[in-house]
């Protein structure tokens, strides 16, 4: 038994740092399934195995799709279980991890800084356990001012506990950017439908949401340079400038396409606002809804997958492919109608191998959404936006969804549970685990020229 272990072990240490960050991510995924299959979990007293395996999947990749309702589906055991697993995934099982380790007073090695820094994107090893603190804090403060906000809407109409609980978990899935819901309560499967006018308790819920896709750095680089813009590192810059762009740009084209559609039909002015604002915020990558996906228009449809495609910024709750990706995609668009040889922003050049990892991300994301929704499209028998907007949700951990995912068979669900594991751990992490471990020399080949566009 000693030599199985020992050999265990030595296999561990051998692991690149991205192939055990992806193994955590697993690893919290099955303990998460374990503890819903558990009759303690289900008021029904058992959920089948693949939907206690989504489900955990969708938790612990704070992305939001479900197979049923929330609150009609599992007790507070069950629920507990859940927020555990959102929690873990939106702060990420390293920081937890290192948290436990400075705790119990272990000492933290190299390696386990490193994993520190690939697994929540820092931009440097130094400092790493003052990271850890501050993201720890930052949440802590940040969900636990949440959660008395939304206090002072529950608690009146629900009473004491079930009020604050209901604070707490919805405070803790809005930062996370998880879009999980309790409020299966009032109408099964309504997420935020039933308070869609109610602007104090949309603009509490998006103002976490922001904080939470905004990333862990840019808020402390915010802090150390006192909200002064000018002095922000350039990542923190373009992290911001895309964020707002985004926030404001889908905002806009939402109200816009909805115009003439069905759910503005009976929607005063100030509601359509609060409505195309929230959608616009929800979609990079929240997964709350306050109005019925389903009854949107087509147009509205394609802009959301945008929005839930580009998501929010490195090192932060949420996914997606980045603000900072999609930024320097378009910024190179701009080099090249310009004639320029180098990406520059903010007074700042890019790197090239920056530019091109971007373009890697896109083509990745792009790709994986395509195709995926392909696949479904044609096993479900569903229209290719439909199933695209699904897939997009997915892969970006976003949570909305048409209404399709309690309804996909075994296929499609495999499919959808990979795009989130993707999504979360990461294009560049998935890309390093099945990359060769192996490097062999790179010859230089001469170059020629290749007639593109």
């Amino acid at each position: 038994m000693e030599e199985i272990k020992e050999k265990i072990r030595k296999k561990f240490r051998e692991m690149s740092i991205m192939k055990k960050i992806f193994l955590g991510y697993l690893s919290t995924i099955v303990l998460g399934t374990i503890l819903l299959l558990l009759p303690v979990s289900s008021r029904a007293g058992r959920v089948p195995f693949s939907d206690a395996l989504f489900t955990s999947t969708s938790a612990a990749c704070v992305t939001g799709l479900i197979r049923f309702d929330t609150w009609s589906t599992w007790t507070l055991f069950g629920q507990m279980v859940l927020l555990l697993l959102i929690q873990v995934g939106g702060v990420g099982f390293m920081t937890i991890a290192i948290m436990i380790m400075t705790m119990t007073g272990k000492k933290i090695g190299l390696n386990s800084r490193v994993m520190m820094q690939n697994a929540i994107s820092a931009p440097q090893l130094g400092g790493i356990t003052g990271v850890v603190r501050f993201i720890l804090k930052g949440t802590a403060i940040v969900e636990g001012a949440g959660a008395v906000l939304l206090a002072i809407f529950y608690v009146p109409r629900l009473g004491p506990a079930q009020g604050i609980w209901y604070s707490l978990f919805h405070s803790v899935s809005a930062f996370c950017n998880a879009g999980f819901d309790l409020m299966g309560q009032m109408e099964p499967g309504s997420s935020m439908i039933t308070v869609a006018g109610n602007w104090y308790v949309n603009l509490v819920l998006m103002l976490l949401i922001i904080i939470g896709g905004i990333g862990f750095f840019v808020w402390r680089d915010l802090i150390e340079q006192k909200f002064r813009f000018k002095g922000l590192r350039l990542q923190s810059k373009i992290a911001l400038a895309m964020s707002a762009f985004l926030l404001i740009s889908g905002a806009v084209t939402i109200f816009l396409l909805e115009l003439g559609g069905e759910v503005f039909a009976s929607m005063g002015p100030g509601e359509r606002i609060l409505v195309s604002l929230f959608q616009s915020v929800t979609c990079r990558t929240a997964g709350f809804n306050t109005v019925d996906y389903s009854a949107l228009t087509s147009a509205t449809h394609m802009a959301m997958i945008g929005l839930m495609l580009i998501g929010g910024s490195p090192g932060s709750t949420a996914g997606g492919m980045k603000t900072t990706t999609a930024a320097v995609q378009l910024l190179t668009v701009v080099a090249v109608f310009k004639g320029r040889k180098e990406v520059d922003v903010f007074h700042r050049s890019i790197e090239d191998s920056i530019v091109r990892t971007a373009g890697c991300v896109t083509t990745m994301y792009l790709f994986l959404a395509l195709v995926s929704a392909y696949v479904i499209s044609a096993v479900e028998g569903l229209p290719i936006v439909t199933a695209l907007f699904e897939t997009a949700s997915a892969v970006a951990t976003v949570g909305v969804t048409m209404g399709i995912t309690s309804g996909v068979g075994m296929l499609s669900k495999c499919i959808l549970m990979a795009l989130m594991i993707f999504g979360r751990a990461g294009s560049l992490t998935i890309l390093c685990v099945f990359a060769s471990s192996t490097r062999k020399p790179q010859p230089k080949y001469p170059a020629e020229k290749v007639q593109v566009g």
